[in-house]
């Protein structure tokens, strides 16, 4: 278990662990801009042979899009616990996200007879990536498609990656199905972001494209920034759980097991001025690991032994705030005596989990607030997914003849200053 303290690392070494897997990013950006240009230019063709080579999976076109009666009969396949448990998140995550939406038009009067507002309307299509290379993910889906539905987006569209019998998951169907949402696509990895932003024989173009993914994924969403709106940057998972002498170091360890187990490529750190609850939740986290059955074995491994994990070991509980400001985590825990207190001072994070009881897990889940958050350092500009990513808001003015005069003259005086001659002359004999 690798325990470093921070006042000893070198510059290099700090820098390393701030730019996590972006590194690892960055490296496959030229195989994948050769992805989608092959995409693009031999649509499902492409689609079919990368499935191919990649999921080790051989589909036809017409198989593409999952049926009706594959979405219908992904019920009958699950155990009661599991739909209990879907049925359940749903609920919490609806009852959140309802608050966020917005009055369809919303308008103040700035000065009197000039009327300015805003009217809110859904994007037309919006496009939900779901992973499933390391596991499957329901809660991934959920946690798209509520916001979605609430925004009352007209076409809303799931890719995700086939299994090694071409099914797709029947935990996400099943969660589609309670949202209303069909057109369903086995097709993962970078063709499907490139599928999804050209457009194929099966599969049209969409507006926007939303959802974590490999680090395939989050290469060709950033080489199509521009062409289509891809959202926030969300690509492997990432957390930070501070904690102070109070703290459990069971609990602590449990709990920073959670996001590393997700690949190789995510970030987990355990950050702490409390050097004796740093080798002791180190210790413990061995012990667990030692348990884990493989793929996840491996993974948690990777991460905290060398990775872009471990346990840092502050001086002061202001320098732990204060890396992680600057890391600025997907997911962060404040696992100490008084989190409300601490919580001031976190400018920059993904979400924010205050005390002992909500563990990342419970919050990945079921709490309601979305669990799709900004990763790579980008929780510093973006917020997690919510209703107000699937709308747009458009400016509305509406003045009378007293608004009119109120600003008349103003407008003719700055367009002349700036040089606008037409500006000017439309202000003039607008009244007979």
């Amino acid at each position: 278990m690798m325990i470093r303290y921070w006042k000893e690392l070198n510059s290099a070494e700090q820098a390393k662990l701030f730019r996590r897997s972006e590194i690892d990013i960055e490296a496959v950006s030229n195989s994948v801009h050769a992805i989608i240009e092959r995409v693009k230019a031999e649509g499902d063709e492409a689609v079919l042979s990368l499935t191919k080579e990649f999921d080790k999976v051989e589909l036809s076109a017409g198989h593409l899009r999952v049926s009706k009666q594959e979405i219908a009969e992904a019920k009958q396949l699950l155990k009661p616990p599991v739909r209990g448990a879907i049925e359940h998140a749903i609920r919490n995550v609806k009852r959140f996200h309802e608050a966020q939406k917005p009055e369809t038009m919303k308008v103040v009067e700035v000065e009197p007879g000039l009327f300015v507002g805003e009217r809110a309307t859904a994007i037309e299509s919006a496009a939900l990536y779901v992973p499933r290379g390391r596991g499957s993910f329901p809660s991934m889906l959920y946690m798209l498609a509520v916001p979605a539905a609430i925004a009352e987006v007209p076409r809303i569209v799931i890719t995700t990656p086939p299994g090694k019998d071409g099914s797709v998951d029947p935990a996400c169907l099943y969660a589609a199905e309670l949202l209303g949402i069909d057109e369903i696509y086995r097709v993962g990895g970078a063709q499907a972001i490139a599928a999804l932003t050209f457009g194929t024989e099966t599969i049209r173009p969409v507006e926007k494209i939303v959802g974590p993914g490999s680090m395939y994924v989050t290469a060709a969403k950033r080489l199509l920034y521009g062409t289509v709106d891809v959202g926030l940057p969300a690509g492997p998972s990432e957390s930070i759980l501070i904690a102070d002498e109070t703290a459990d170091p069971e609990l602590a360890a449990k709990d920073i097991l959670v996001e590393a187990e997700h690949g190789s490529d995510s970030s987990a750190l355990l950050i702490t001025p409390d050097s004796k609850l740093a080798e002791r939740a180190a210790e413990i986290i061995q012990e667990r690991i030692a348990d884990l059955p493989e793929p996840r074995k491996g993974f948690v491994s990777d991460v905290l032994d060398g990775g872009y994990g471990g346990i840092i070991v502050t001086e002061t509980m202001d320098e732990a705030v204060s890396i992680t400001n600057q890391f600025a985590p997907e997911h962060l825990e404040l696992m100490v005596s008084d989190p409300f207190s601490l919580v001031g001072k976190i400018r920059n994070a993904g979400e924010i989990l205050l005390g002992r009881n909500i563990p990342f897990s419970c919050a990945n889940y079921m709490a309601g607030a979305n669990a799709v958050l900004p990763t790579g350092g980008k929780a510093k500009t973006y917020s997690a997914v919510s209703v107000r990513d699937f709308m747009k808001y458009s400016s509305v003015v509406w003045a009378t003849r007293e608004g009119y005069d109120c600003i008349a003259d103003d407008t003719r005086n700055l367009a002349l200053y700036e040089g606008f001659i037409t500006h000017a002359a439309a202000v003039d004999r607008r009244w007979s």
